[in-house]
This record gives C-alpha cells, sequence and structure tokens, in this order.
C-alpha cells in the first residue's frame, strides 16, 4: 500500500481524499510521528514547515516525491533529493492573493495602531491616552514592492485600491511588465530611498541574504515601514532591532523570522530578537499564506503533484527537474 508523510496541518477534505488512498502518518498533532521512524515505507511526502534534510532522503529508499505545499523551497535539501531520484515540487500562486492580504493586515495594524489600541480597551481604559494612537492613511503613500511575481503584482493591485503609489524593483522583471501591473520599475536602492512602506517578496537565496542591513536600512525615511511575509534571512534582524530602538525606522511588521532556518516549527527557541522590548515591530507567526482558500489550493496541487508522480508521470511544477538523477524501478 501507499504509505505518505504528511508533515504539518492541511486542509480537512485534502487529507480525507489522500486517506482513501494511502496509508498516511503525520508529523502533527496526537498521531505524530517522527520522519525517520517511518521512513523506509514513505513513497510521498507533503512539506510544509519541517525541514527535510539529506539524512531523512537518504533514509527514504522508496520515497519518489516531496510535494513542497507552497512555495519555498529553502527547507528541503534539494541537491540530496536530486542525487537521490527524488522530484521536488511546490505549489506557485496557490498562496498568492493570502500573503497579499495579510500584508495590509499588518499594515494597517501598523498605521492605525491597532494592537496597543485594542490591548488597551482589555484594560479597562477607553477615551485616556487615545491622543497616543493616532495613525496615518495609505491614501498618497509610496509602497515599494521587493520582488514583482505573483503576490507582487497582487500587493500591488490592493495598494492601488488604497489610492498608493506603487513602485516596485525586481532583476528579471521588465518595465513593460511592471507598468501593466500599475507600477513604475526602478532600482532597488532607489526604491529604499523613496517608499513609506517597504514589503519583501523575494527568494531566500545566497545573494538575497540580508538584503536589508544596516546601509539599506540607512537609505530609508525615518517615517518608513518595512514588511517582511518572504523569508526571515532576507532582514539582517540585528540591524533591523538597531533602526526600530534608535527611531531609525518608524515601524516593521513580520511574519517570518531568521531563526526559522534553524527550526521552522520551534524558531522562537532559537530567536535572537527581543519581541517585547523593540518599538513598534509587529510578529506574527507565519500565517500570512493561511486561510482555507490557500490551503485548499495548496494541498490540492500538492496531493496532484504526489498522484502524478506516483503514477509514473512528471509533475507539473518541478524544482529539480534538471538535476533529477532518475534511479530505475
Amino acid at each position: 500500500m501507499t504509505e505518505i508523510y504528511i508533515s504539518d496541518v492541511v486542509h480537512e477534505d485534502v487529507l480525507a481524499d489522500i486517506r482513501k488512498n494511502a496509508l498516511v502518518h503525520v508529523g502533527y498533532g496526537p498521531d505524530k510521528v517522527s520522519y525517520l521512524d517511518v521512513s523506509e515505507n514513505i513513497d510521498a511526502v507533503i512539506l510544509r514547515a519541517e525541514t527535510f534534510t539529506r539524512e531523512m532522503i537518504e533514509a527514504s529508499p522508496r520515497l519518489k516525491i516531496i510535494a513542497r505545499h507552497g512555495v519555498g523551497t529553502d527547507n528541503v535539501d534539494i541537491p540530496a533529493a536530486s542525487e537521490n531520484g527524488v522530484w521536488v515540487t511546490s505549489t506557485p500562486g496557490s498562496n498568492s492573493n493570502a500573503v497579499a492580504e495579510h500584508v495590509f493586515a499588518l499594515l494597517l495594524s501598523l498605521t492605525r495602531r491597532i494592537v496597543p489600541a485594542a490591548n488597551r480597551v482589555l484594560t479597562g481604559t477607553w477615551a485616556e491616552g487615545r491622543g497616543d494612537l493616532i495613525g496615518f492613511e495609505l491614501s498618497g503613500r509610496t509602497l515599494g514592492i521587493v520582488g514583482f511575481g505573483a503576490i507582487g503584482k497582487r500587493v500591488a493591485a490592493i495598494a492601488r485600491g488604497f489610492g498608493m503609489r506603487v513602485i516596485a524593483s525586481d532583476p528579471i522583471a521588465s518595465a513593460a511588465d511592471v507598468a501593466a501591473a500599475g507600477a513604475d520599475l526602478v532600482e532597488l536602492d532607489t526604491l529604499y530611498d523613496g517608499a513609506d512602506i517597504i514589503t519583501l517578496h523575494a527568494p531566500l537565496l545566497p545573494g538575497t541574504r540580508h538584503m536589508i542591513s544596516t546601509r539599506e536600512l540607512a537609505l530609508m525615511k525615518p517615517s518608513a515601514i518595512v514588511i517582511n511575509t518572504s523569508r526571515g534571512g532576507l532582514i539582517d534582524e540585528d540591524a533591523l532591532v538597531t533602526a526600530l530602538t534608535s527611531g531609525a525606522l518608524a515601524g516593521a511588521a513580520l511574519d517570518v523570522l531568521e531563526a526559522e532556518s534553524i527550526d521552522m516549527k520551534d524558531p522562537l527557541s532559537h530567536n535572537r530578537v527581543p519581541l517585547h522590548a523593540v518599538p513598534n515591530l509587529l510578529v506574527t507567526p507565519h500565517i500570512a499564506g493561511q486561510t482555507q482558500e490557500a490551503f485548499q489550493e495548496a494541498g490540492t496541487r500538492s496531493w496532484s503533484e504526489v498522484r502524478a508522480v506516483l503514477a509514473g508521470t512528471n509533475p507539473a511544477f518541478p524544482v529539480n527537474a534538471t538535476d533529477l538523477h532518475k534511479i530505475p524501478a
């Protein structure tokens, strides 16, 4: 019988369909198992927030596919997968709208002082000190989008609805493509210098790690806000804390932390950001893509990739197609 390992919660309808077709092992909840305890029998993995290492791949003689339930693949040892004839796939675009909407949930929470305002009500305070909760409107502000893929374009569309000017920077985007989405293509330093809000939608690669550090933060307006819903490693968190603490930056909202590169499921155990001590910092636990709609889409598509590979056909969205070493059945 086909055996599948699912690292984290997926949409209940998708899980029900998988259970009809395979024996399922899960890495979460009361029935949680350690992958290495079942690896010898696993044919496919649907992976969310678990790091999949060379050790795990090499302990899986039947494994044919690691299907990422999402876009990023930095939590998979892709060279090891390719060397062992294991497909790695992703679900591009499945959570674009969810992430884009979360950008504005974070942004409005900061600009309209939602969290401190709500906390004051919980302590029994209504009018007293309300002058400290004056925010600012998005209309007329400049939004800078770093990375103009599916999520970046959706962010631009929402921003235009708020009456914002949109500028974007992406090394592979064309000016015509960006203009068609209602934005202006600019150099990265120009974006940092001119934007009131900077939102990151770039992949985490060796060349993008700490793409925002002391130099880049110094280019930004003291009134600027930085939002990161992509990967924590894009921002030098020590530099960010310094900028926020000194008042060189007005605010930051993060849905990701650099410590996720150590442990995606429990980054707080490795986190170096003093979350309670940094002013105007809002952090959510990597939930930007967590909507019912995005979960169903990502789950359905990752399960579709698994079924294709197990049926002997190529997946629709492979990450390692050019490097895969085919291993005889």
